[in-house]
């Protein structure tokens, strides 16, 4: 059977749309709760996602959970820039081709995903496995800024590329980086945020604005 925290968070499991726990077997629940705890994934969801599991033929289902397992036990961060490797360390600090005096810092292993779709950037990566949120006890010290320091002072490092996401948290990590790298490197910079390809000015709110005049280049 699953854990709630309290009756208020059971209710609201079962307001949201997810069969009453009477009507699934203990294991199915606990099924649907595990699902439900994915980002993105809510009580409606993981219970269509548990019953999909139920119908597929067993060695599918097996290979699903066997692929869970493999990523679980395969996987680990890159000694060098953390992004997630199975070798020693990751394909794009292994590839000689790339600009080594260029370093982009990401939040998160999926944002050099996106990065490497635009095809654009030939430089390496230092993935800080989160952003500072006080509000969350996140602090400087819990992400990966003191390895970023120590690459920096191995090498020559000519330009930093901030990437962090522009909520609250990307941005007071974004400022924080600044501070302590402008000293130490020569060149500092952020990517720019603002009206995306296609949209209309209309829609967009005050800090898209904002952060889109700030972006602004010389034609």
């Amino acid at each position: 059977m699953p854990v709630y925290n309290n009756r208020q968070e059971c209710l609201s499991y079962l307001i949201q749309g997810a069969l009453p726990i009477m009507y699934l077997t203990p294991s199915m629940e606990r099924l649907v709760h595990e699902l439900n705890k994915l980002p993105g994934i809510g009580p409606r969801t993981a219970q269509r996602l548990a019953f999909h599991i139920l119908k597929i033929p067993e060695t599918e289902a097996k290979a699903l959970a066997l692929a869970i397992i493999e990523v679980k036990d395969r996987i680990k961060n890159c000694p060098i820039c953390y992004n997630i490797t199975e070798d020693s360390s990751c394909h794009i600090c292994n590839d000689t081709t790339r600009d080594h005096g260029l370093i982009c810092i990401v939040e998160q292993p999926s944002d050099i995903i996106a990065m490497e779709k635009t095809r654009v950037y030939k430089g390496k990566y230092h993935v800080l496995h989160g952003a500072i949120s006080p509000l969350d006890g996140v602090r400087p010290d819990d992400l990966r800024i003191k390895e970023l320091l120590t690459r920096i002072q191995a090498g020559e490092i000519r330009e930093i590329i901030i990437a962090t996401d522009s909520d609250v948290e990307g941005e007071a990590t974004a400022m924080y980086l600044e501070r302590i790298l402008t000293p130490i490197v020569t060149r500092v910079s952020r990517i720019a945020h603002g009206i995306p390809v296609g949209g209309n000015l209309e829609y967009a709110d005050e800090v898209t604005l904002a952060k889109a005049l700030e972006g602004r280049r010389v034609l």
